[in-house]
């Protein structure tokens, strides 16, 4: 049996089963060097059994290299890499050598897909990499854009300034829920589809840990991102109420464990399809993942599952801010040490007069015309002018969408609290000023997805006369607390 295909375009017919490479930097992570001639006649293998999707990243050790091999074996397959920068100036140049650098490892003239990472949205230049991405599919060196690890609001953002996105690479699983709530709603109106990976969660979604006690710890990376994710969901015993679920479900299909899991996923309409990860040349799955095809779940298998998902708990935010904000759900764990090294974009100037007041700029040309600043710290108090949805000089982002303004406006306050010492939990007070009622729910939305955890107190007013395309202003207050 071969696995099902998907057309994720008119031009892009993919396996439902996409077989992930992150296995091989775990594989290579003490400096062992892959053979890459033998590792990629073991993936070859796959192509040629119908898994002929490769899913693969920059920092995935050698994997372009050895997919570029093994498109020269099996030139139908299809291969799916990431560009993941550190947040800095996206510039034409930056953003060209980016794509070139993976052409070259892939050892071909154009990428079937290029997904897009970004590690903090408080740094605006990713919407400056899209643009840029978008123009080099024009040329012909990208075949399609997707992202990776967005949430709802930002690829909303993202699609209301015209960028072609086909797919979101997100975590799905029966213990990672996310992606069926909002990221599901959005995808299926804009017609984006989800890749999902860790549907097996590093194989703990397995016969191997049904009834086991859990382990104290783990060696590979995937086994320590994916026990960080079991623990946040509810503990062991919450898992094993899951893993029965599905044994059962497994044992009544005749098919195994993990079919059943990854099933429940492809059975969401918006994904296309599964990403299971491949050990080349040790551990090799293909027979059982085939098997997927070979069943449906029904609405008692459903029930089941639903029941045992009760007993867990939901992974909290949405889709991708586990690289994002605490918990740290990532195989290298807490991540605000290297988030905290990201360079703002702001200026900050410190105050001749007073020793403890430090204010923020952009560089907006209104700024030494109006005479403000972004943002001004006194003592412990931060107050953010009024923002707008304006991207570098003059360019208005998302111009139709209140809610994809306010979603990135809310970035840049966030950002301008940072630049001063601040976090976004410190800001205490907002105002938004919408042009119309019809902008009045999608800001609130955007403004409670961005403020779930920590609300502030907010005044909201119907201001009418916004200058421009700007659909939504808010300016904001916030206390640092000092340890």
């Amino acid at each position: 049996m071969t696995p099902d295909r998907y057309d994720l375009t008119a031009t892009l017919n993919i396996s439902r089963v996409l077989t992930g490479l992150w296995q091989v930097a775990d594989q290579e992570k003490d400096g062992d060097a892959s053979d890459l001639d033998a590792a990629a006649q073991a993936l070859a293998a796959y192509a040629e059994a119908g898994f002929d999707t490769f899913d693969m990243a920059d920092h995935y050790g050698s994997a372009e290299l050895i997919a570029g091999r093994a498109l020269k074996k099996v030139p139908t397959a299809r291969a799916f890499t990431k560009w993941c920068p550190e947040p800095g100036p996206m510039t034409p140049e930056v953003v060209r050598a980016g794509v070139q650098d993976r052409l070259d490892r892939l050892g071909v003239e154009c990428v079937d897909l290029l997904q897009f990472h970004w590690w903090t949205f408080e740094h605006p230049a990713w919407l400056d990499a899209l643009h840029e991405l978008t123009k080099l599919r024009a040329e012909g060196l990208i075949g399609e854009i997707g992202v990776t690890n967005f949430d709802a609001a930002h690829l909303l953002v993202a699609l209301e300034e015209g960028i072609p996105v086909v797919s979101n690479q997100v975590s799905f699983s029966l213990i990672d829920r996310r992606a069926a709530g909002d990221l599901t709603t959005l995808c299926t109106e804009r017609n984006v589809r989800l890749l999902a990976y860790g549907t097996l969660l590093g194989g703990f979604l397995s016969e191997r840990w049904l009834d086991k006690p859990r382990p104290a710890e783990v060696a590979d990376w995937s086994g320590m991102k994916y026990l960080r994710f079991i623990d946040t969901a509810g503990g062991w015993d919450a898992f094993q109420g899951v893993l029965s679920a599905a044994s059962h479900i497994a044992k009544k299909h005749s098919v195994s464990l993990s079919n059943v899991a990854s099933r429940w996923v492809l059975e969401h309409a918006s994904v296309a399809g599964v990403i299971v990860g491949a050990r080349l040349g040790e551990n090799e799955h293909r027979a059982d993942n085939a098997q997927l095809f070979s069943f449906r779940l029904d609405a008692d298998d459903i029930a089941l599952l639903e029941a045992a998902f009760v007993k867990t708990t939901p992974i909290p935010g949405d889709c991708g801010d586990e690289y994002r904000q605490p918990p740290f759900l990532t195989a290298s764990g807490d991540l605000s040490h290297h988030l905290s090294e990201i360079l703002t974009t702001l200026e900050v100037v410190q105050d001749a007069d007073v020793p403890d007041r430090r204010r923020a700029f952009t560089g907006s040309k209104w700024e030494p015309i109006a005479g403000y600043c972004r943002a001004i710290r006194d003592g412990d108090r931060i107050l953010v002018s009024g923002t707008t949805a304006t991207h570098g000089v003059d360019h208005t982002v998302a111009p139709g969408s209140a809610q994809a303004q306010a979603t990135y406006i809310l970035d840049k306050i966030a950002s301008a609290v940072t630049a001063l010492g601040g976090k976004p939990s410190d800001i205490l007070r907002t105002r938004m000023y919408v042009r119309g009622e019809e902008d009045i729910m999608g800001a609130s939305l955007a403004h409670g997805r961005f403020f779930g955890r920590t609300p502030p107190a907010n005044t909201t007013f119907y201001a009418g006369g916004l200058v421009g395309d700007f659909r939504i202003e808010i300016e904001a207050e916030a206390v640092v607390r000092r340890a």
